[in-house]
């Protein structure tokens, strides 16, 4: 997949925590890597429990009795001298980021779509480089400070913080389901971000 580098934001895993967005479901965390820390946003993606379970344990060493999933394709890529060079994180679209995954076996080089978590959970057991484009982090991310947060204590993430495309596709999916109380909950979020009370003169 041909990208501008120019319109390239690396990321980096901070880790996994429980999505309060989608019950039952878990967020992974991710960083933007900026010179300027005013610059650096976070943006949270909702993935399944397998999925977190899999990057998790990554995360923390642990060594699970048999091969999952994602250590079975870096086998694989190992054992048939295929690189994994970059993840790039392309499209958010209808609340679900999608990713690719430029392999190469140093005299072919293809793009495979992924699902992100997939994605992710493989870059970190092989090293390769996560990026996204600047306007996936405009519409998806939030401003972080450091002062703001216990220090390498990733947290649950709060809906105020969410940008407002994210809550609005959380809204209808509860209004789908009939939770129209959690659903009116969101509206009301959305409702202040996108209509800030104004100071009186």
């Amino acid at each position: 997949m041909a990208t501008n580098d120019d319109n390239m934001v690396e990321l980096k895993v901070l880790g996994i925590t429980r999505s309060e967005v989608q019950t039952g479901a878990y967020a992974l965390l991710m960083q933007t890597i900026e010179e300027d820390p005013e610059q650096v946003r976070r943006i949270p993606i909702v993935v399944g429990i397998a999925e977190a379970q899999s990057i998790a344990v990554h995360l923390e060493g642990v060594m699970p009795s048999r091969p999952l999933t994602h250590d079975l394709f870096t086998s694989l890529f190992h054992a048939y001298g295929i690189e994994l060079e970059r993840v790039t994180i392309y499209s958010f679209r209808d609340g679900v980021f999608a990713a690719m995954m430029q392999l190469t076996n140093g005299t072919v080089t293809v793009d495979i779509d992924a699902r992100t978590s997939d994605a992710v959970a493989i870059a970190l057991r092989t090293g390769a480089h996560i990026y996204t484009t600047r306007d996936i982090v405009e519409r998806t991310g939030y401003a972080w400070h450091r002062d703001a947060q216990q220090a390498g204590k990733p947290r649950t993430l709060r809906l105020e913080e969410l940008p407002v495309e994210q809550l609005e596709e959380r809204m209808k999916h509860y209004v789908d389901l009939e939770q129209y109380e959690r659903a009116a909950q969101i509206q009301k979020i959305i409702a202040q971000k996108t209509n800030p009370p104004h100071s009186a003169d």
